[in-house]
């Protein structure tokens, strides 16, 4: 009986404290909720007031980029950091080849891919594979990967990843290809290509439907609101699922961003868009009379973190900008910079990592290395090597760097082509805090491809780099030294990706070729 007293007690002193004290109560924890009616007693006195709840603010990029397997746009994210998808347990450390397809040479440039000439690699959901004009074999394979990459040749090709056997007939774009084609990040069969050298009418970037490959759109590059006449379209778009928008630099110096109105309908086989086009417009200073020889135009591909857009021109401005295409910082790295801006998250907050190239500073010049506060556009260290450039073959960076993951995660890693030696070119590894060199690999030329990290189940981490002499080789990421090495053909500028353990890269001689690592 005295228990049961002491225990009337304690709850009513408990009401009194709950009603009394301010702030004394019980507050659910964050994504928890009660669908139960409460009973509140409010104060007489006062009237009940309900406090606004804030709303999370979901900026276009802060959704992982993708949820499709794969490599589907120039280095594969919105970071610009992932240029191979899934982990390989390397044992042997060799490159065998596996698969080759001709890229028929056509016109001047021939066939085969240039710079930076990346494929996509794509794991099609089963509704999308099922609805798309590829060979009915490859329509019930689950394990079927479709590599899709462009040409020198104009034409757009589509490949089986394991097998080499093309999936479907290629589009005729009818200009060179040099840039990396992207697929639409939500998955939907969409397809950017920008096309590289103006051959014939109709020339600038493109959507196409890959339910028929029909086109869709079509932006002319000779826009009139261009301060610059020249219609190239090297850069890769990246797709933003959340907006349902699409955002690329052009060579015409203008940037783009299309809010693509998209209807897909995947039981009816309809896939249609209806873009509404902003231009980003912006000054410098341009004493070019030649628009070859012009500091306006973009030829890296955009990265991206939130709201937030990083490119750089030909001139060496490094500009941020957001989603509304509002210039938000400026800065300025000397020379034209055609390696695509990096992305790394620090604490929280982004920062970025660029390098130019030596082309307007003349036969001999230095390539900077950057490292950047993406928010506010503070230099927070450089790095500078000697280079050179020879007649159109320009020297520093032209490789988009690597961003070090796993046990590589306190490193960046940079290839340098004609650099410290005219003909020779080196990889450095930085490190990401002080840019300190953590080691160098002197290579027997120079190259223009960009390196791959690929790691293990355990974290390790490896790189593999083209050369241009056609020898790719993988490299222990963590010291710099080759494990393995083999010749794939005679003169490699593209770059390559990586799903698992294999690997698709062409060459200026004509081929794609599938390769695969052991």
């Amino acid at each position: 009986m005295k228990k049961f007293k002491l225990l009337i007690i304690v709850f009513i002193a408990g009401i009194l404290l709950f009603k009394l004290i301010p702030g004394f109560g019980i507050t659910p924890t964050l994504g928890m909720s009660n669908h139960e009616e409460e009973a509140t007693v409010e104060p007489e006195d006062k009237p009940i007031t309900t406090e606004p709840e804030m709303e999370e603010i979901i900026y276009p990029f802060t959704l992982s980029y993708t949820e499709i397997p794969g490599v589907l746009t120039f280095r594969g994210n919105n970071f610009r950091t992932a240029p191979a998808f899934g982990t390989v347990d390397l044992e042997q450390y060799t490159i065998e080849k596996i698969w080759n397809v001709k890229a028929e040479p056509k016109g001047l440039w021939g066939g085969g891919s240039g710079w930076t000439g990346q494929p996509a690699l794509v794991k099609w959901s089963p509704e999308v594979r099922k609805i798309m004009n590829i060979k009915d074999k490859f329509k019930e394979d689950d394990n079927f990967v479709e590599v899709i990459i462009g040409s020198l040749n104009g034409k757009v090709y589509f490949i089986d990843l394991e097998t080499g056997e093309q999936t479907r007939e290629p589009i005729d774009t009818g200009s060179p290809i040099k840039g990396s084609v992207s697929v639409d990040s939500r998955g939907y069969p969409l397809l950017y290509v920008g096309q590289g050298i103006k051959e014939n009418p109709d020339f600038g970037f493109r959507l196409y439907n890959l339910i028929d490959q029909k086109m869709l759109f079509l932006q002319d590059g000779e826009d009139e609101d261009a301060p610059r006449r020249w219609p190239n379209f090297d850069s890769s778009a990246l797709f933003s699922r959340s907006e349902d928008a699409l955002y690329v630099g052009g060579e015409n110096g203008l940037f783009y961003k299309l809010k693509l109105n998209t209807t897909f309908i995947p039981e009816e086989k309809l896939l249609t868009i209806n873009p509404e086009i902003q231009k980003f417009k912006y000054e410098r200073v341009d004493n070019s009379t030649d628009p070859e020889q012009s500091t306006y135009g973009i030829e890296n591909s955009p990265a991206s973190w939130q709201n937030l857009i990083f490119f750089v021109d030909n001139g060496g401005l490094v500009k941020c900008i957001d989603t509304d295409l509002n210039e938000i910082w400026t800065v300025d790295n000397i020379d034209d910079t055609d390696a695509t801006v990096t992305l790394d998250i620090e604490n929280g907050e982004p920062v970025i990592y660029t390098a130019c190239e030596v082309d307007k500073q003349g036969s001999q010049g230095i390539t900077r290395i950057l490292k950047i506060e993406g928010k506010t556009g503070k230099i927070l260290w450089e790095k500078q090597y000697n280079a050179y450039s020879v007649g159109t073959s320009n020297g520093g960076a032209l490789a988009t760097n690597v961003v070090g993951k796993g046990h590589m995660d306190h490193m960046v890693i940079f290839t340098l082509s004609r650099t410290e030696i005219k003909d020779r070119g080196i990889m450095v590894a930085l490190n990401k805090s002080t840019g300190e060199e953590l080691w160098r690999w002197k290579m027997p030329t120079y190259a223009w491809s960009s390196p791959v990290d690929i790691y293990d189940s355990e974290g390790n981490g490896y790189i593999f780099q083209a050369l241009r002499n056609g020898t790719v080789c993988i490299l222990d990421g963590e010291k710099g030294e080759i494990l393995g090495k083999t010749t794939v053909d005679s003169y490699i500028e593209a770059s390559p990706s990586i799903y698992n353990d294999y690997v698709v890269i062409a060459t200026r001689n004509g081929y794609i070729h599938g390769l695969k690592l052991k």
